[in-house]
């Protein structure tokens, strides 16, 4: 099969061909019929996640057609069309038996702990546990976007910070993450504020129905939220995993307002300065977040099938497989807006 390998932090990723996959017991081999290229990815192209060695191919966001079944395996058969979260769950364990699945002590991460999606197949493991039917009516690259930055920002929204009608979301970072925050949220009846510096990027969420966007280059971007929001946001989502928005998320915060580190702080960033004096006085809640578990597919799918979100205008650019080094490149400064979907793998 044909896979981009990276061979070299930061190096262009080499078109190779390995042999397929096997598939484990209890698992599956999918073929791929559309990944992602996330901000996720490049933490790993730029050697930034320890669980990521050389060499090794990237791609997290990704569905396909299942292709050989393994043992053990009950509730797929070849031709199934699926889905997967990018953290693949045991099923087994009690967090898994609790509904925990996103912090599963046996998990695997495919383009980090185990060979991703960057390719024309992928080995599943754990399948009965976590793979989803993916519906007719949705695309395979819409469905390869749902992989890592929909299901984040649902789970943020909904799993973690229960987001309800009528509030005030602030979104810091219009990256895929924060542009999908900012659909399910007025999906789920909130109104809506987007945090960048990238003017075509805060174009892009108007375009979406953003009622309101905010440069933060230009403006002290916690204090024009609160302006905006008559004292402040209920919510805020952090989509970037920076100190400058994870600082500005919390100080737009309205009293007993709550706040959800989507974003990966890694590298320099792993470690932050946060105003504990603004949580404090304000008895803000802070939440971590990290993908989301399968069982909770069924209510984004069936949101999405009912025409109460459109979640096709993330879907900007479909490559090829060659594609991805440029898009990974990227990402070392404001990437485009939009997100880049592999649907190409043959050159």
């Amino acid at each position: 099969m044909r896979a981009a390998r990276l061979t070299a932090w930061r190096a262009p990723l080499e078109i190779v061909d390995l042999p397929d996959p096997e598939p484990p017991k209890g698992g599956v081999v999918v073929r791929v019929l559309a990944c992602g290229v996330c901000r996720s990815d490049w933490h790993a192209w730029v050697g930034a996640d320890p669980d990521v060695s050389l060499p090794h191919t990237p791609g997290h966001e990704f569905c396909g057609e299942v292709i050989a079944v393994g043992q053990g395996v009950t509730r797929w058969r070849l031709g199934d069309r699926v889905i997967a979260p990018f953290i693949l769950a045991c099923g087994a364990c009690p967090d898994c038996a609790a509904g925990n699945q996103t912090i599963c002590l046996d998990q695997a991460v495919p383009g980090f702990t185990i060979p991703g999606a960057f390719a024309e197949q992928i080995a599943v493991p754990f399948a009965d546990a976590n793979l989803t039917a993916l519906p007719a009516s949705i695309s395979p690259e819409l469905a390869a976007g749902l992989g890592c930055r929909v299901t984040t920002a649902w789970h943020a929204l909904t799993g973690r910070a229960a987001l309800r009608p009528g509030e005030w979301l602030a979104v810091f970072g219009g990256g895929g993450v924060g542009i999908s925050a900012l659909l399910l949220g007025r999906a789920l009846g909130a109104r809506v504020v987007v945090v960048d510096i990238v003017p075509e990027k805060l174009a892009y969420a108007t375009s979406l129905g953003a009622d309101a966007v905010i440069n933060a280059a230009q403006t002290d971007a916690a204090q024009a939220v609160r302006d905006i929001t008559g004292g402040g946001a209920d919510l805020a989502i952090e989509a970037l995993g920076v100190a400058a928005t994870t600082i500005g998320a919390l100080k737009s915060l309205r009293k007993l307002g709550r706040m959800v580190q989507v974003g990966m702080p890694a590298g320099d960033h792993a470690i932050m300065p946060i105003p504990m004096d603004v949580v404090y006085s304000g008895q803000l809640a802070i939440y971590g977040t990290r993908g989301m578990p399968s069982w909770r597919y069924p209510s984004l799918l069936s949101l999405i099938e009912g025409g109460h979100v459109d979640l096709s205008p993330l879907v900007t650019r479909r490559i090829a497989l060659s594609g991805v080094n440029s898009e990974l490149a990227a990402f070392d400064k404001a990437a485009p807006p939009g997100v880049a979907v592999i649907t190409d793998f043959s050159s």
